[in-house]
């Protein structure tokens, strides 16, 4: 059992959890709660840590699975509240390998795949909820710029809710590039714009692209020259713009109206 605060591995852990540049140079992430341990495929689980509460209520076989495999590890109440970054945690977490996609995987395989690019995204929610969103609405994939928060933040990982384990994504060094490759594909990039034309007078219904930019300043100009079209979301009232992954949302949503009724 670990029984310290000062245990290599839970220094690890917190570190895993607060920098991206530990989480990039190990390639690992950790999660937290047992529905995110549980649907972690086990092809990417290296290692769960739990405390004695919760292993009295965890099923003998899910225990003896770990056991077998020799990813468990017992950690006591004081040194799993040290660890987790939940305000009441469950008392398990779980250290994962970060998969690597291609492009192909994302664009390839599907009759007319629909793609969400973000473009410098800050905010993790807002990254986990569109990639949530995505997965829903039956997206292929999402591409991200560098920039853009990373989908292995504690914070963004959680507002997947399971998404990550399941949607393919991909991080670009450069954006403007792969959304020309994908037009070489034959792929209609949509630019979400303030300017463009109401979002539900278009056909998403073949390969799509929505190109998704940054919540205080948009696209950028480079970026919304590679749109073949502008789109908007009209509204009503004094409100100037909506949540990024609101509006990628209703755009992914009427795509996949649009596909249901094809």
């Amino acid at each position: 059992m670990i029984t310290s605060t000062s245990n290599t591995q839970v220094k690890n852990i917190i570190q895993l959890q607060k920098t991206t540049k530990a989480r990039k140079k190990q390639g690992l992430f950790v999660v937290e709660g047992w529905k995110m341990c549980r649907e972690m495929p086990k092809e990417w689980l290296q290692s769960v840590y739990a405390s004695e509460e919760f292993l009295e209520n965890m099923s003998e076989q899910t225990r003896r699975e770990y056991e077998e495999r020799g990813i468990l590890n017992r950690v006591a109440e004081h040194v799993f509240l040290h660890m987790s970054q939940t305000k009441t945690p469950q008392g398990i977490l779980a250290v994962g390998r970060q998969p690597v996609y291609t492009l192909e995987e994302i664009a390839g395989g599907r009759d007319a795949p629909l793609i969400i690019a973000l473009e410098d995204l800050q905010d993790p929610g807002n990254v986990g909820t569109i990639l949530r969103t995505a997965e829903a609405a039956g997206a292929a994939g999402i591409l991200l710029s560098r920039q853009s928060a990373d989908l292995f933040n504690p914070k963004t990982v959680r507002a997947t809710m399971g998404a990550v384990y399941r949607l393919p994504f991909l991080y670009v060094e450069c954006l403007t590039e792969s959304v020309q490759e994908l037009k070489r594909r034959g792929y209609t990039v949509y630019a979400a714009k303030m300017d463009g034309r109401p979002y539900d007078e278009k056909d998403y219904t073949k390969k799509t692209v929505f190109l998704i930019g940054n919540e205080g300043n948009g696209l950028t100009a480079q970026m919304q020259k590679e749109a073949d079209e502008a789109v908007c979301i009209p509204m009503e009232g004094k409100t100037e713009s909506l949540n990024a992954s609101v509006a990628a949302g209703i755009l992914m949503y009427e795509a996949a109206r649009q596909r249901r009724r094809k």
